[in-house]
């Protein structure tokens, strides 16, 4: 390599260069063409495996989610249908009583006051298979109106009570652990100043 005014000047060795190309008729070229043609083959029939073997593998998965999904949906089926069984089962001596009370009542040598006692045991075996399984009353006279809990039906001018407070219950309210059930329809005081 020589320098001449700051210009570098590159000496080459002609007895290393590579030899010019060849044209497309000549052997060289040709054989490589056929190698890579066979390459590509192999290549795209690799390509055509996986992509064969992914496609099972989805349709595979798909169908182990849809029958997770389906399993799901039976069990869940199966939990309320158990669930449902278990609190009728509390219920079914409230109705054996029933049966028996009204049995009673249909006698003619029966008592009134007899009828009367069994009818309010029955009515505390409700209340306790109700309290078993969560299901709580809502106070309702005398506490102050709740729209949360209560339905005003009406409201009654009056003094006997303290205005915007519960002064009848028509019909009791029901919670389920937290849950309103049923709001309470009560009768609300107004006190009238004059």
């Amino acid at each position: 390599m020589a320098k001449g005014n700051g210009k570098t000047e590159v000496n080459l060795d002609l007895d290393r260069e590579l030899p010019a190309a060849e044209d497309e008729e000549t052997g060289p070229i040709s054989i490589t063409g056929k190698a890579a043609d066979e390459s590509a083959a192999s290549e795209t029939e690799k390509l055509r495996a996986e992509r064969d073997a992914l496609l099972d593998r989805l349709a595979r998965l798909q169908a182990e989610f849809d029958n997770a999904r389906k399993r799901a949906v039976r069990e869940q089926q199966e939990f309320r249908e158990f669930a449902a069984a278990d609190v009728i089962k509390n219920f079914l001596p409230i109705l054996d009583s029933f049966e028996r009370a009204l049995k009673a009542g249909g006698d003619s040598n029966s008592n009134s006051n007899d009828f009367r006692n069994g009818i309010e045991l029955i009515y505390r075996q409700f209340q306790d298979a109700l309290q078993k399984i969560g299901v709580q009353p809502i106070v309702s006279v005398g506490q102050p109106f709740d729209p949360r809990v209560h339905e005003a039906v009406e409201m009654v001018d009056t003094s006997e009570v303290p205005d915007h407070h519960v002064l009848d219950e028509l019909q009791r309210g029901y919670k389920y652990k937290e849950r309103l059930l049923r709001p309470a329809m009560v009768r609300v005081a107004r006190n009238v100043r004059g």
